[in-house]
């Protein structure tokens, strides 16, 4: 069983082909292209912690169905942009606004905003985080794993650690 971690998928909101620039031609597409991606590197026995703005601006039973699409066991730390139907729908194994995790020796602090400072930063705990799509400046021992950061998919702690440089998006002119 991997543990994956993502965030700001925003499935069924307009707003981020324009806002973000998503290089998708329209929602249905960006919906498909974004399960897709999702279900070519979490298999049904893994563990997703997707850390906010899942989906806004789609009816109860279509959340529903998008959770049974993607594999793996998901997790929700909830974002500024999740709703009460995203809240309760079922598919989610917890569903919470701030988690803590211990992972391959690693002390993680998840929330869907970046902090400035967070729980044991100085003993080396690490703060995944989703909402700056981005567009912030990284600090040490801090990664946004949202979906615009990381080629529209989740992605392990082991690929984040790894990772040659930090990734790091300019803000939109």
């Amino acid at each position: 069983m991997a543990v994956f971690f993502t965030s700001d998928t925003h499935f069924g909101d307009p707003r981020v082909l324009r806002i973000d620039r998503r290089p998708f031609t329209n929602i249905p597409e960006h919906d498909e292209a974004l399960i897709d991606r999702w279900n070519e590197v979490v298999g049904p026995q893994d563990e997703v912690w997707h850390l906010g703005d899942f989906a806004l601006h789609v009816r109860p039973g279509r959340i529903a169905e998008l959770l049974s699409r993607l594999n793996g066991r998901k997790h929700l730390v909830t974002g500024n942009n999740d709703g009460p139907e995203t809240l309760s729908a079922p598919g989610w194994a917890s569903v919470q606004p701030y988690a803590e995790l211990h992972l391959d020796g690693c002390g993680l602090v998840l929330c869907h905003y970046a902090f400035h400072t967070w729980k044991n930063m100085g003993r080396g705990w690490i703060d995944l985080h989703g909402h700056s799509h981005g567009r912030l400046k990284p600090q040490t021992r801090q990664f946004d794993v949202g979906v615009d950061v990381w080629d529209y998919r989740p992605v392990t702690l082991e690929r984040i650690l790894s990772s040659s440089r930090i990734r790091h998006r300019k803000p939109a002119p």
